[in-house]
């Protein structure tokens, strides 16, 4: 039996026992049978506008129909949103719901201690604690990549499929597939057993496509590899990167790129891989091949009301200070701007996993915030947590939007996002699979 598989199957006892004894605190109930809602204003994610005073009806989940003054089924449940924005539940494609920093500790003892000292059941059950945050905040699926011990994310999602934790929908990857050493910069040679229980540690392009068959077979949804495995030197190389977009095709396994500087971006996109996480230093000849291959961007942004809540949280580190804000904030609103130029799709993603001391989904949707200061026209970035997002999982029509066919995710704001998107913040309904989570105030 290898370690991976005994690290899971404990994890799955450790998480059986608690939810036993647990068994009399209930979650969540389901919603059952018909509902209808009355939505003032409803985000078309689609064709990125706003139409007024829809009707929509649930059935089994699902939304059966859309459409202006439509008759209440017999015994339906109504629900008055029509002073509110009603929108499909937002979509966060990079998240680490069992991971977090500290900004005044972040550094690879970090990583290194949520191995050692933390572990596995502990992350779970603390990703549990911070998923319900995301769902609070409208966010009602996430794409969790990696950071997340041997398989933890396959826990939890399963754990919140199951009804046991209230939550996202979670799409996982289970370990990134990176070069040796993964993120953990100064890690000797004698300890590398440690970053081999964060990653999956690739060795060629064999093994490459042994690391995908391993992730899929224990639960991943999608493949996340590390082009560049920064801060660490190392990147993957063309044929690995390969070989690993040509296995995941074969289970229907979509891959997710960490990249950061121009060379490991290029070569990913050259590899077939669908989209791109982070892409700090990029060329704009590169932007127009992600653009020619059908490549989404997920530019991990922060706003500076999160880098100023950072700043205060420990004032005495001078790697990050308030006069540093406008050159942070530069580089990733010009890099957001000539994306767009170039016409790349853009999804939303945080990529939070530092402690602001707001809840974490909160924190996460500063992300749409960055975007918006950068000058995103703001039903863009409706559509980019929300339409692309779910294109991204391969869940169009299913998930991101409001229409017949598609999953009951949906959330109400008070206000109007497509000319503040501050609204955002003010989520007064949520909706995941037809159950309702949060009411109205």
């Amino acid at each position: 039996m290898n370690k991976a598989f005994r690290n899971l199957l404990s994890l799955f006892f450790f998480l059986g026992s608690v939810v036993v004894g647990a068994s009399s605190f209930a979650q969540t109930p389901p919603d059952t049978g018909i509902t209808v809602i009355h939505a003032g204003r409803l985000f078309d994610s689609e064709k990125s506008v706003f139409v007024d005073k829809q009707d929509i009806i649930i059935k089994s989940k699902r939304i059966d129909a859309i459409g202006e003054n439509l008759p209440v089924p017999q015994g339906a449940r109504e629900i008055d949103l029509r002073n509110y924005s009603v929108l499909p539940g937002l979509i966060d494609s990079h998240t680490h719901l069992l991971y977090i920093e500290e900004v005044s500790k972040a550094s690879p003892m970090e990583g290194i201690k949520a191995v050692v000292n933390e572990g596995t059941p502990l992350r779970a059950l603390h990703g549990a604690a911070r998923a319900k945050t995301f769902l609070a905040a409208g966010i009602t699926t996430v794409r969790d990549l990696g950071n997340s011990g041997q398989f933890g994310d396959v826990a939890l999602r399963d754990a919140i499929n199951d009804g046991s934790v209230d939550g996202p929908r979670m799409f996982v990857s289970g370990p990134g597939l990176s070069p040796v050493g993964g993120q953990f910069p100064g890690l000797q040679q004698k300890h590398k057993a440690i970053a081999e229980d964060e990653y999956r540690i690739v060795r060629g392009p064999e093994d490459a496509a042994q690391a995908v068959r391993e992730n899929v077979t224990f639960g991943a949804n999608l493949i996340k590899i590390y082009s560049n495995n920064s801060p660490n030197r190392c990147y993957l190389s063309l044929a690995e990167m390969k070989a690993i977009v040509e296995e995941a095709k074969m289970y229907g396994a979509r891959v997710t790129a960490h990249a950061t500087n121009n060379a490991p971006i290029w070569r990913a996109v050259q590899a077939g891989v669908n989209s791109i996480d982070h892409a700090y230093q990029v060329d704009d000849s590169t932007l127009a091949l992600m653009r020619e291959r059908g490549v989404a961007l997920l530019p991990t942004d922060v706003d500076s009301v999160i880098i100023a809540t950072l700043v205060k949280r420990d004032p005495t580190d001078k790697r990050l200070t308030i006069e540093q804000i406008p050159r942070i904030l530069r580089g990733g609103r010009d890099r957001l701007q000539r994306a767009l130029k170039a016409g790349v799709t853009i999804v939303a993603g945080s990529d939070n996993y530092l402690q602001t001391g707001l809840p974490q989904g909160d924190a996460a949707k500063h992300v749409l915030f960055a975007y918006a200061d950068a000058g995103m026209n703001l039903l863009q970035i409706l559509r980019a947590a929300t339409w692309n997002g779910a294109e991204l999982l391969g869940m169009k029509n299913r998930l991101g939007v409001i229409k017949p066919g598609a999953f009951a995710d949906i959330i109400a704001v008070d206000g109007q996002p497509d000319s503040d998107i501050l609204a955002l913040e003010k989520v007064r309904f949520v909706m995941k699979d037809g159950t309702e989570y949060l009411g109205r105030k």
